[in-house]
């Protein structure tokens, strides 16, 4: 990997988590896009996408409530795929990988919201002093550059200096060391879609789920046309209660009289 390589990967990482207009937090921050942009930008888009895919199953049920962010998916699916490419990690491998290194980015999202809260005291001081045409330079010029230097510097650094070593790592646990690391590679998806389930399997959106499963393993249709039956039953759903809503509501309220 070169350096102009690595220094790109920190960009990526800075706009999936900088919170810039039409990028960041629900697009590139999520392991599958950010994995295909690393893929594209070291030369294998493929690899990149597959690794990044098996990354998100991971984080399938992700949460981040009140500010807080349980791991950060945007560094394990850059680092992640980029050690794959540049190791020839198999997917599952790089996968074990890539957990630890979410788990230890959230330092960088902590980082930012303590330090960001000294801009907001900035804004404040701005409007008391009714400088409103100096409002962005607090909410967006110093969040962004505070936000570009924690983010660049730690990725580029990780993913030009880990690249070198993580072939020598793979010939250090290669053996039974390394089968460790694949099977726990692969059990880990299977956390991303308990939590899924957990929010689906309750209530009237129980059924589904099993109409769903039986429909995608006796039907033999691929993925995209299984997607459009699922909008379509949505829609049709959703259409469904909102008529019956008001006349259940007329009823109640004929009742009360």
């Amino acid at each position: 990997m070169t350096l102009l390589q690595a220094l790109l990967l920190g960009v990526v990482y800075w706009l999936a988590i900088g919170n810039l207009p039409f990028v960041g937090l629900w697009s590139l921050q999520r392991p599958l896009v950010c994995g295909l942009v690393t893929g594209v930008i070291l030369g294998d888009p493929v690899m990149g996408a597959m690794t990044g895919g098996t990354i998100n199953l991971v984080y399938l049920g992700f949460i981040s409530a009140g500010g807080s962010m349980p791991a950060d998916m945007a560094l394990a699916g850059i680092l992640g795929t980029a050690y794959a490419i540049s190791g020839g990690l198999p997917a599952q491998t790089a996968l074990a990988l890539a957990v630890p290194i979410g788990i230890l980015g959230t330092i960088v999202w902590y980082l930012r919201m303590t330090f960001d809260s000294v801009f907001v005291h900035m804004v404040d001081g701005f409007i008391q002093r009714e400088q409103y045409e100096r409002i962005w330079v607090g909410n967006v010029l110093l969040p962004q550059i505070f936000a570009f230097v924690i983010t660049v510097l730690p990725c580029t650094l990780a993913a030009y200096f880990g690249s070198s070593y993580i072939q020598s790592f793979i010939d250090l646990m290669s053996g039974s060391v390394l089968t460790v690391f694949q099977v726990i590679g692969g059990l880990m998806p299977a956390l991303g879609i308990a939590i899924t389930l957990q929010y689906i399997f309750k209530g009237e959106s129980v059924v589904f789920l099993f109409l769903g499963f039986i429909l995608a393993v006796y039907s033999g249709l691929g993925l995209l046309p299984l997607g459009v039956i699922a909008l379509i039953t949505a829609i049709v759903y959703v259409q469904v209660s909102d008529r019956a809503e008001p006349a259940g509501a007329n009823l109640a309220h004929e009742e009360e009289f």
